[in-house]
């Protein structure tokens, strides 16, 4: 479980850069080192937010700790830099991932030295499964706002990037609470996004290949 907290975010990264070949360029440099700062400050000072048992305390510990922190914060920094022109580059969903997954390789690799004493899967497995759903399902919902311009799609789109933290932060909260059957049901919800993003990534990566295949062709003959 440890190989896989330090493993699952560096690999989806790969996966995904491979799809969508975008550069790392001067975000990526800043979201290492953003996150490895705060990664730091986490592993050294602990929870910003002490639980104080399963109650509502240790949701609010959830929801700044495992997610805000992480997975949000990133998301947040990446949009304040892009409004102010700090990367001087057109900024697009597929950015703020590349942003946020690599602002959490530092966080997960710390993370796991710090979580593998206790070999807790609540912690090791789906913590990182959450951090990285948020980091590619939200600009997953954002990219559909862009594509399809439609109330239908609108509606859905921005509740779903209101309330994914949230459903993150209780799915989290009710596992490690031990409320398994709630618990796993809010697992599969929040967890959706993120193979939703995997399956759209494959096929425009898929459409993308069939079309520089015709060119070739093309230009060929």
């Amino acid at each position: 479980m440890t190989i896989f907290c330090i493993l699952w975010t560096p690999l989806l990264y790969l996966f995904w850069h491979s799809l969508s070949r975008k550069n790392v360029g001067p975000g990526g440099i800043w979201a290492l080192f953003l996150g490895s700062l705060v990664a730091l400050a986490q592993f050294f000072f602990g929870n910003f937010i002490e639980p104080g048992g399963f109650g509502f305390s240790r949701w609010i510990s959830a929801w700044v700790d495992i997610v805000v922190l992480p997975a949000l914060l990133p998301l947040f920094l990446y949009l304040i830099f892009v409004l102010v022109s700090f990367f001087r580059v057109p900024s697009t969903p597929a950015d703020f991932v590349n942003f946020a997954l690599l602002w959490l390789i530092p966080s997960a690799a710390l993370r796991a030295v710090g979580w593998s004493a206790a070999g807790d899967p609540v912690m090791l497995v789906l913590a990182p499964l959450l951090w990285t759903t948020l980091a590619c399902g939200i600009p997953f919902f954002v990219d559909l706002l862009k594509a399809f311009p439609r109330w239908y799609v609108i509606i859905p789109s921005l509740l779903s990037v209101l309330l994914l933290p949230f459903l993150a932060a209780t799915a989290w909260w009710a596992l490690y609470s031990q409320r398994t059957s709630q618990g796993l049901l809010l697992t599969i919800f929040a967890l959706s996004p993120l193979l939703a993003f995997v399956i759209v990534a494959w096929r425009r990566s898929d459409k993308r290949k069939v079309i520089s295949d015709k060119r070739k062709v093309v230009i060929s003959s």
